[in-house]
């Protein structure tokens, strides 16, 4: 697999020198398969950039995944330029959440007052296909979810290809248990042994002394868990959108500092916009 993220922020987009390195753009990851296919996960402003690499290429067929519908996530969506057009094949998975859950999300986002064109006037080919809560396949890449434990609730994916794995879990609180989340020890378990994790590390301990139940981790805690599951490589994600390049980088640096005193070969880093890795 190939993967590339085109947005690591939370909350919201972020521009100016002191985001340079990290990028500003809200979430969105593109994984490529040996099988050819494209696959997409949220549509955070990263997405409009994608999407304009994507009419470069001429390239008109895309899997989409949505890890939750909230406003970060989503607010990238209207501006992919493939969605109009006619040449476009769209094909959205009916995730977190089965039924018309997705259709309906799109349709309020793209209704008035909140955008000028409607959902019903775009030009792409969009057809929705039955996923989650079980494992399905697009292509070469098995697609395992898990629930996230989030205020509204959400997706986490693993991603399987040829024994190797991939896992994304933004917007995933380690040190609080919502409505439909899980424990600890189930998302550690659910990491074990993988190549790539991507975790949601929005605060520090300081900070998330006083954010607790906003849904969201503290970086400390996404090491815990990556040490724990045996991990091999670790991206800090969804990162804050007050947090500069130099203090990200601070972070990072007391991430790997932690990892030597455990004597640990778990590689850490902070995700930022145009970042791509092969797994």
């Amino acid at each position: 697999m190939h993967i590339k993220c085109w947005g690591s922020r939370g909350a919201t987009p972020v521009s100016g020198p002191d985001y340079l390195k990290y990028g500003g753009d809200t979430t969105c990851i593109e994984i490529r398969s040996k099988s050819g296919d494209l696959i997409i996960v949220d549509g955070g402003t990263g997405i409009r950039r994608l999407g304009n690499q994507l009419i470069k290429e001429d390239n008109k067929v895309y899997h989409f995944l949505f890890t939750h519908s909230h406003w970060d996530h989503l607010m990238g969506f209207p501006f992919f330029k493939p969605l109009y057009l006619p040449e476009s094949e769209i094909q959205i998975y009916r995730c977190p959440f089965p039924g018309n859950f997705v259709e309906v999300i799109v349709n309020k986002m793209m209704g008035p007052p909140n955008f000028p064109v409607r959902y019903s006037d775009l030009k792409a080919k969009i057809t929705y296909k039955e996923a989650c809560p079980s494992a399905f396949q697009i292509g070469s890449v098995t697609v395992v979810p898990i629930s996230l434990s989030h205020p509204n609730s959400g997706c986490g994916y693993k991603f399987i290809e040829d024994g190797k794995t991939f896992v994304f879990l933004t917007d995933n609180e380690l040190g609080y248990i919502h409505p439909g989340g899980l424990r600890f020890n189930d998302y550690s378990a659910f990491c074990v042994d993988v190549d790539l994790l991507f975790h949601d590390a929005e605060y520090t301990q300081e900070e998330y002394a006083d954010s607790m139940e906003w849904g969201h981790s503290a970086y400390q805690d996404a090491l815990e868990m990556a040490l724990l599951a045996g991990v091999k490589r670790l991206g800090l994600f969804h990162l804050n959108s007050e947090r500069t390049d130099a203090k990200m980088d601070e972070i990072v640096g007391h991430c790997r500092r932690m990892i030597a005193e455990r004597k640990s070969e778990l590689e850490c880093f902070g995700v930022g916009a145009d970042m791509s890795f092969e797994v």
